[in-house]
């Protein structure tokens, strides 16, 4: 739809750029704090690194109470995750010092697998454990001189940084998918506020053009204000216009009419002469011409006036006691079945003008009756407005499809003992078609003729 476009296209702009900044964000912390996790564990590791060395060091204690002073109980523990070995390097012997939690097994050795010392000369890295389990290992050469030269592991069970990292994931998912919610919440609110205004300047514009409203009224926000005092100021110069034509309309036909008079009274005095005859006929046709062509003017010049609106049930039944005095004589009845909420976009005399020649064309022709038909029709297509259409039945003599092309030319007539000038029809269809409407003849049910007019509506 039109009017949510907008909104539409905003909401799902401000959604796109609220997940992605939440989503980015989302792996900026959890990356953050998974680092911050691994360095906690690693300051816990370097510092049984820090107590391996120092005892390693001081070789003097007794045996059975060295390595105590780690006061880490997993160390004890068969296969817990968390190990420590020492490796002495400068022997031809393997001597392995390792804590009871290795089980006689042993840790791998990150030199040989390629893993570099850091500046603060210690390798730290993944591997996997004694069970398969994942853990994070730090190492360190030692070089004690003449005491020989070791290489001190410690491991620890890197689940715990993985659960750690995990938990906080859960909880920054959870968090997150809550404030997603809430800003979009937020940007609904926004959008549906911020647009409110434009949406009633569309609203007011969908009543002037169905002549609800002649202008724009009411207070708008000062980003929106000069939209609808430039939309105003667009009226009223189209209005500026429509009259100034209206008066060069006027002027032109009191112009050109007196000039015409002239001529004819002047042939008018020498009506013998088949000169002054034939001027005479040339001025009918030039009285026609213009009277037609100026009449067209007048009436696009009103067409483009914006919200003119007229009921038709009314003018139609106006017009119909109209036609029963004129066709008394006559004794036709004029049956009439109008929509009483129809209205055409434009205006009444119009609409007189179209409906009156299809009445009175019918009335000359019927037998005895004449039915009115006034209905509104659902807009054709999308992006149009509701079609009315005017129905014109009469029971008489009706017209071959020849004949009905004819009489729709201008100044055609069928039968020169009816009164008129031929013009009715034609005046019609012009008409018809500056409003983006038609007429259309065809055979009516109850016998005659049937003139179908489709005009806008509303």
């Amino acid at each position: 739809m039109r009017r949510n476009s907008l909104a539409t296209r905003l909401f799902f702009s401000a959604t796109a750029w609220v997940v992605v900044i939440l989503t980015i964000t989302g792996f900026v912390l959890s990356s953050v704090y998974k680092n911050a996790t691994e360095r906690a564990f690693d300051r816990r590791l370097n510092l049984y690194l820090r107590t391996l060395i120092a005892e390693v060091a001081t070789p003097d204690e007794p045996p059975d109470r060295q390595f105590q002073s780690l006061g880490e109980p997993l160390f004890e523990l068969p296969l817990s995750g968390w190990y420590w070995q020492i490796t002495r390097t400068d022997s031809q012997k393997a001597d392995v010092r390792a804590s009871r939690s290795l089980w006689d097994k042993k840790l791998p050795k990150l030199a040989d697998r390629g893993v570099d010392l850091t500046a603060a000369g210690i390798r730290l890295a993944y591997v996997d454990g004694p069970e398969g389990q994942s853990l994070r290992m730090v190492e360190r050469p030692v070089d004690l001189g003449a005491d020989g030269k070791f290489l001190v592991s410690v491991a620890g069970d890197a689940s715990e940084i993985f659960d750690e990292t995990r938990s906080f994931d859960y909880y920054l998912g959870g968090t997150f998918i809550t404030l997603g919610i809430v800003l979009l919440l937020t940007t609904i609110f926004q959008v549906r506020f911020g647009l409110a205004p434009l949406n009633r300047i569309s609203e007011s514009i969908a009543n002037i053009r169905s002549g609800k409203a002649e202008r724009l009224e009411g207070e708008f926000p000062v980003e929106i204000a000069p939209l609808a005092r430039e939309t105003n100021a667009l009226i009223d110069a189209n209005r500026e216009i429509v009259e100034r034509a209206r008066t060069h309309v006027g002027n032109l036909a009191h112009a050109i009419k007196t000039p015409l008079s002239v001529i004819v009274n002047e042939a008018s005095a020498h009506a013998a002469d088949p000169f002054a005859h034939k001027v005479l006929e040339q001025t009918d046709l030039m009285r026609d011409q213009v009277a037609h062509h100026l009449e067209r003017a007048r009436i696009a010049a009103r067409v483009t006036i914006v919200g003119t609106v007229t009921e038709v049930a009314p003018a139609i039944e106006a017009l119909t006691r109209t036609m029963e005095k004129i066709h008394r004589d006559r004794g036709v009845d004029i049956e009439v079945k109008a929509d009483p909420n129809a209205k055409f976009r434009g205006e009444r005399q119009d609409l007189e003008e179209m409906a009156g020649n299809l009445v009175d064309n019918a009335c000359k022709w019927a037998s005895s009756r004449v039915l009115i038909d006034v209905t509104v029709e659902r807009p054709p297509e999308p992006g149009t407005g509701p079609r009315l259409r005017i129905v014109v039945d009469d029971d008489g003599r009706g017209l071959s499809a020849a004949e009905r092309a004819k009489v729709s030319r201008r100044g055609q007539r069928l039968d020169e003992s009816k009164p008129g000038s031929g013009l009715g029809l034609s005046i019609v269809v012009d008409l018809a078609a500056l409003y983006g409407g038609s007429l259309s003849l065809g055979n009516a049910p109850i016998g005659g003729l049937r003139a179908e007019l489709v005009l806008p509506g509303i």
